[in-house]
């Protein structure tokens, strides 16, 4: 019998996809809908205590597919966003955190919060977002783009002393669990997760999206998205940023055994989901795939989890959760093991490489198609 529950820091999910910080998160209609359809938690979209400075523009999305066709939504793979954190008032938002869980009072309620440096803000948004009956935290140290005047977002997810300041803040008043959303735009993921975990947070979510110029359109000469002629760098996700999430969080995972992680990036399928599990993830988020799909994708991603489960004759997440850790090695380990094996090498030497064949010999150093 195959159980896809989860038990992550105390909090009991169905099932460990969880919806992702964004619009899919932005109100309590959409909330409800997320567990109406089986989504084993909600992350909610970022709220400030303050939202009068955030303002949208539209266009605020560009994306790239491999397919001319724009309803072809499974032939997109990059995905760039310069949307802000909600511009809904805080009390607004408190009132739709007491709505969620009075209908789904087992079901795990993330919020998601941001805020500027400042102590008593940080302190004041934990406590009346706790008394209004949210599960946990995420805090959002990693927007790559608006409110940097603000010194918001990844301006302090890209400095471990930050991060471990405000993390701190946090801990003195959380009385439920509190995760760390990091940010891929740092040379080392490691750094500030550490200082994340050394402040006291359960667990860190990675990776948030990467920071990125999505286009330039080559009849307008204008980068995209376009918005009166301009635009400002945002931030890159869907199925592209999948292979910078898994190393991200396999770093993070090593690292820090036995602390919590939640995996992000590119995740559209039970498949992509099993990836990051294997990596050390007990819960997998989807922002992004909802965007493009619908909540009523998870059906399908649960559907496909389980079946990779039973093939491998796993009964829980647990007991594949981490299993690939022990793979990873270092490169001298990798010519050691393949002397041993006594194998014969393909194109062992740079002078063996011939322009003639060149396609043909790197397509034989290609072993096993990745997953899309």
């Amino acid at each position: 019998m195959i159980d896809l529950s989860v038990e992550v820091d105390g909090l009991k999910f169905d099932n460990p996809f969880v919806i992702g910080s964004g619009p899919p998160g932005s109100n309590a209609q959409c909330m409800i809908r997320a567990f109406e359809d089986g989504w084993g938690g909600v992350v909610c979209k970022t709220l400030s205590l303050d939202s009068s400075k955030v303002i949208n523009v539209a266009p605020r999305y560009a994306r790239v597919s491999s397919s001319a066709d724009p309803k072809d939504k499974k032939a997109i793979y990059g995905f760039e966003n310069i949307e802000l954190i909600s511009d809904r008032p805080f009390k607004d938002w408190i009132d739709d955190f007491k709505r969620v869980k009075d209908k789904f009072p087992g079901k795990p309620l993330i919020c998601s919060i941001m805020e500027e440096h400042r102590k008593d803000a940080w302190q004041e948004i934990v406590e009346r977002c706790q008394d209004a009956g949210v599960d946990s935290f995420e805090l959002n140290l990693s927007c790559p783009h608006g409110l940097p005047e603000r010194k918001m977002g990844m301006a302090m997810g890209e400095n471990p002393d930050i991060v471990e300041e405000v993390c701190g803040w946090v801990m003195e008043k959380a009385k439920v669990p509190v995760w760390a959303k990091m940010t891929p735009n740092v040379g080392h993921i490691t750094d500030p997760a550490g200082a994340a975990f050394r402040a006291g947070c359960q667990g860190v979510s990675a990776i948030n999206t990467i920071l990125s110029v999505m286009a330039v359109d080559l009849d307008t000469l204008r980068p995209q998205p376009d918005v009166e002629g301009h635009t400002v760098p945002g931030g890159y996700s869907c199925k592209a940023v999948r292979p910078i999430a898994l190393r991200m969080c396999m770093e993070i995972t090593r690292a820090f055994p036995g602390k919590t992680l939640s995996g992000i990036g590119g995740v559209e399928t039970g498949e992509d989901a099993a990836q990051f599990i294997l990596l050390g993830a007990s819960t997998v988020q989807v922002c992004t795939g909802v965007m493009l799909h619908g909540y009523k994708m998870v059906k399908d991603m649960k559907t496909q989890l389980a079946t990779f489960m039973e093939k491998h004759k796993f009964e829980k997440v647990s007991q594949f959760m981490g299993h690939s850790l022990q793979y990873f090695t270092t490169h001298a380990d990798l010519v050691a093991r393949q002397h041993a094996a006594k194998v014969k090498k393909t194109l062992e030497k740079d002078a063996d490489w011939k322009g003639d064949q060149f396609v043909d010999q790197a397509d034989a150093l290609t072993r096993a198609k990745v997953q899309g």
